[in-house]
């Protein structure tokens, strides 16, 4: 199953979820860009997400409004739609309009590679960017190891090139998959510090010593965080 994390009150984009697209709301047509894939259900903190949701017939479900993250909510639809705890869920940002099934099938792949594997509690992907992307602190960068496992991520420009140019940085896509039992075994940690800091979810399961496998896609895709990112959006659709 795949779960869109979808909250109103964003802080630095209020409504960004429901931003105009070619005339369907941003997480609407994230919804339809991986429906093809498995079932999608959008878990959101308002009623007006899922009014407009079920207009254009998406699922969606109605989630707490006091969430810290987009894996908690997720956690939440999970538990209202009781699902198998062995089940493999894909977290799907909302601002993800015009991701490929091929980089959701990836992660897919990966998470029902791993699921038997208990040191290993998200499933994610990255992409090659250039230096100068790894300067926008939106862009999260990863840093991996020989295996794929995932050392860090931050808002900085990690590793920092103090010595040479360098330019094969690893752009984080925000996608997670999880079984139900990794997922609840996520929500059930305590908050970190450098999640804390970075505002970045992921850092909770490396802080308390779990492994997020990662995987390269190649993908045009981008997320939308701020208004130049929908302006950017709005012409992308339109070629």
């Amino acid at each position: 199953m795949i779960i869109i994390p979808a909250r109103i009150g964003s802080s630095r984009f209020p409504n960004k979820v429901l931003a105009d697209i070619g005339g369907i709301p941003m997480v609407v047509r994230t919804a339809k860009a991986v429906e093809d894939i498995d079932k999608v259900v959008i878990a959101t903190d308002s009623q007006e997400v899922i009014d407009i949701a079920l207009t254009h017939g998406v699922q969606a479900i109605l989630t707490s409004d006091r969430h810290q993250s987009g894996t908690d909510r997720i956690y939440e639809a999970a538990q209202k739609l009781d699902l198998d705890e062995n089940e493999i869920i894909i977290n799907v940002q909302g601002d993800e309009p015009f991701i490929e099934t091929d980089v959701v099938q990836a992660i897919y792949d990966l998470t029902k590679k791993n699921k038997e594997d208990a040191r290993i509690m998200m499933n994610s992907c990255y992409k090659t960017i250039s230096n100068p992307e790894a300067d926008d602190p939106n862009i999260v960068k990863v840093v991996t190891d020989t295996n794929d496992l995932a050392l860090y991520f931050s808002r900085a420009k990690v590793p920092y090139p103090r010595d040479h140019h360098f330019d094969a940085y690893k752009g984080h896509l925000g996608i997670y998959g999880f079984t139900v039992k990794s997922l609840h075994q996520f929500c059930m940690l305590e908050p970190a510090p450098l999640e804390d800091i970075e505002k970045l979810e992921q850092l909770r399961a490396l802080y308390h010593g779990y492994e997020v496998a990662m995987i390269e896609v190649t993908t045009e895709s981008f997320g939308i965080d701020t208004m130049e990112d929908l302006e950017k959006a709005i012409k992308h659709h339109r070629l």
